[in-house]
């Protein structure tokens, strides 16, 4: 089982003039296949522990280990989703779901295949001769899942990718993710601000405190809505009262930021 382990993770952004705390003593274990977010008030460093996994940045303290090896010295294969698409306006789509096996030289007829049999299964068929400005926002991002996917990440870390969509495009998107990414048995993280899309697709919700960020606490997603869709998730009755103690303590969590 590949397990994610963060331990006693802290991390301070330094200026000439001062020192600024964004993480302090996080820690906590992801195993293979589980879908966790991270939610939290603006500022309180959930993307900057997900720079940390992706080994973007080092912490300051701490370490992240994937089966038990330093991801920052091994740099396992790490596949991230940001909120913009940040396809290349000038390559086809087909190029660009390709362009990660490329630069890492690991291109073969049969991976550009898989590829483009995975836009086809994420109802893009006819579209890898076009060009990103030709597709809508939401045809984007499921092509920017695509590219995130044809290297065969060990994780898949997802930065607010649906908060610039309409939310029925949205929605739409959080019911493709989320059953494409439980049927390749994928270990995914997502930052997001709504409390409802981690209900939708996850397992495990960590609520994080105002800066420094801290894990203030865990909320384990019910077996009765982890077993059906994001959308199916939204009208089961344990929705909406997980959704309350959430908002509650998420609510409290931004009242002691502003005093």
């Amino acid at each position: 089982m590949a397990t994610l382990r963060i331990h006693r993770v802290n991390h301070t952004y330094f200026t000439k003039k001062s020192a600024t705390t964004a993480l302090e003593d996080i820690s906590l274990t992801i195993e293979e296949g589980e879908f966790v977010s991270f939610l939290g008030p603006s500022g309180c460093g959930k993307t900057t522990l997900l720079s940390i996994i992706a080994g973007l940045i080092s912490p300051t303290k701490g370490t992240v280990t994937l089966d038990g090896k330093n991801i920052h010295r091994t740099k396992p294969r790490i596949g991230y989703m940001f909120q913009q698409d940040y396809l290349f306006p000038w390559k086809t789509i087909k190029e660009n779901i390709t362009i990660g096996l490329k630069m890492m030289n690991e291109w073969t007829e049969e991976k550009e295949e898989q590829a483009l049999h995975l836009l086809e299964h994420i109802g893009l068929k006819g579209v890898d001769s076009h060009y990103p400005r030709q597709l809508s926002g939401g045809m984007r991002q499921r092509a920017s899942l695509v590219r995130t996917l044809a290297i065969d990440p060990h994780i898949l870390l997802l930065d607010e990718p649906f908060s610039a969509l309409d939310f029925q495009t949205k929605l739409k998107l959080e019911e493709l993710v989320s059953r494409t990414l439980r049927s390749f048995g994928k270990t995914a993280l997502l930052v997001t601000h709504d409390i409802g899309e981690a209900i939708a697709m996850s397992d495990r919700i960590f609520l994080f405190s105002a800066r420094p960020g801290r894990i203030a606490k865990t909320f384990v997603v019910p077996q009765e809505l982890r077993s059906l869709s994001p959308l199916d998730v939204r009208q089961h009755a344990s929705y909406h009262f997980l959704f309350q103690r959430i908002w509650k303590e998420l609510d409290e969590l931004e009242t002691k930021t502003v005093h």
